[in-house]
């Protein structure tokens, strides 16, 4: 899914601070992408910690900076990792009541809690760290070259050595592979240009760290078989908030004559404006840094496409913005400012999963009232069921919600002035 996030000017580095073991005062520049503060209390750690040890000081608060092997520090993630997923007593006696969790009621609470257990995770995890020295360098024995991944994510290291915690480290290292590798999208391959026979490799989408990756691939799919308003391709088409370019270069292979995708993510219009080229679309799509719509000077369009988060709620990282939609700001923008940017007869493809619905954060009474209130009305609906393997896990705890989700393409135009026909 897209966002269009706010875009932000990257602040001055904080800075991390320990006691070397020869009791030298140590600093080195902090980078968190979550914008997590530096820890207070920095403890050196090495292959003789017990796991157990480990994961209490995490715990309590206190970070452990690397010193030994590498690998052995990967080892105690994965460690900690296991702890903290290990589920409290309590929760192993409600776990064969839970999947049928009663009344819609029990949701809002459950997902709460959910949130606040995968904060907490996030915060235990996030406690071993690894320094770097200049030229993005880890100086720990058996250390991968990450320079490349490390340059892609945060840029070049200029303030001579670093610390970043060994999740997100990770975390950078498997964008890298996504970056490099791609993700097939088999509705773009279906739409090779020129009429060539399917092929996977000109339906790949390159996801940029940090911005969102399509791998929800049910709503790709309803944007490839939504009928075009009047039978026949648009001139003119918005992808608002487009992220990876996904939804904009399929738009474009389905025949749009132009297509105007907008996003305010630097990371996020980077990393479409290299997907495009790759995929040769690039003359057909007009990027554009916008919060939502495109200026004036673009003029209406025949289909307008918007795929916001899904979620009402506070992200609590960058990358949360693409799920987490604080107030409902993405929906009720583009909702409210629809009508003003679609020609006569034109539509606006709002694709939006009900998990909110089922979670209790958002009715769908609300979202109908949010519509009208706009001054649109339904034409019609697309709906696809999801396919990822948090669907049909009944050991996620939100698998009572996650089981009824479904996601669709709200086909929504301009309702009459008078309240009658159009």
């Amino acid at each position: 899914m897209t966002a269009a996030s706010p875009a932000t000017t990257p602040a001055a580095p904080a800075a991390i601070s320990w006691q070397a073991a020869d009791g030298s005062a140590q600093q080195a520049a902090w980078r968190s992408e979550r914008g997590v503060a530096p820890p207070r209390r920095v403890q050196l750690a090495d292959d003789t910690l017990p796991a157990d040890t480990a994961y209490r000081l995490a715990c309590e608060g206190t970070a452990l900076l690397w010193q030994g092997d590498f690998q052995n520090a990967r080892h105690l993630l994965q460690a900690l990792a296991r702890r903290a997923d290990r589920p409290p007593p309590q929760r192993k006696q409600r776990s064969a009541q839970h999947p049928q969790a009663g009344s819609a009621a029990v949701f809002p609470e459950a997902f709460h809690r959910h949130r606040m257990a995968q904060a907490q995770r996030a915060r235990t995890l996030g406690a071993v760290l690894i320094p770097f020295e200049p030229g993005w360098q880890i100086p720990l024995r058996r250390a991968p070259e990450v320079a490349q991944a490390c340059t892609e994510a945060w840029g070049p290291l200029t303030e001579g050595r670093a610390v970043v915690s060994l999740r997100e480290l990770l975390g950078a290292v498997s964008a890298h592979e996504w970056r490099r590798n791609g993700v097939v999208i088999p509705a773009l391959a279906r739409l090779a240009p020129g009429g060539a026979k399917a092929d996977p490799s000109s339906g790949r989408i390159h996801t940029h760290y940090g911005v969102f990756s399509p791998v929800r691939g049910e709503y790709v799919d309803l944007v490839a078989r939504a009928p075009w308003p009047g039978g026949k391709a648009p001139q003119r088409a918005f992808d608002i908030g487009t992220g990876t370019g996904v939804l904009a270069a399929l738009l474009a292979r389905r025949g749009a004559g132009q297509v105007i995708a907008t996003d305010l993510d630097p990371r996020a219009l980077a990393c479409a404006a290299e997907n495009f080229t790759r995929l040769g679309v690039a003359d057909h799509v007009d990027l554009q840094p916008a919060n939502l719509f495109p200026d004036g000077s673009a003029g209406p369009a025949e289909v307008v496409v918007c795929n916001p988060p899904w979620l009402p709620g506070r992200p609590s990282s960058p990358l949360e913005h693409a799920v987490y939609d604080e107030g409902s700001r993405m929906l009720l923008g583009f909702l409210n400012g629809l009508a003003a940017h679609l020609a006569p007869g034109g539509e606006g493809w709002l694709i939006l999963s009900d998990l909110a619905e089922h979670l209790g954060l958002r009715s769908r009474t609300e979202l109908l009232d949010a519509i009208d209130r706009a001054g649109l009305r339904v034409l019609g609906r697309l709906d696809a069921r999801p396919s990822h393997p948090k669907a049909a896990d009944r050991d996620d705890p939100l698998h009572a919600a996650r089981s009824k989700e479904v996601t669709s393409l709200w086909r929504l135009g301009v309702a009459p002035a008078d309240g009658g026909p159009a």
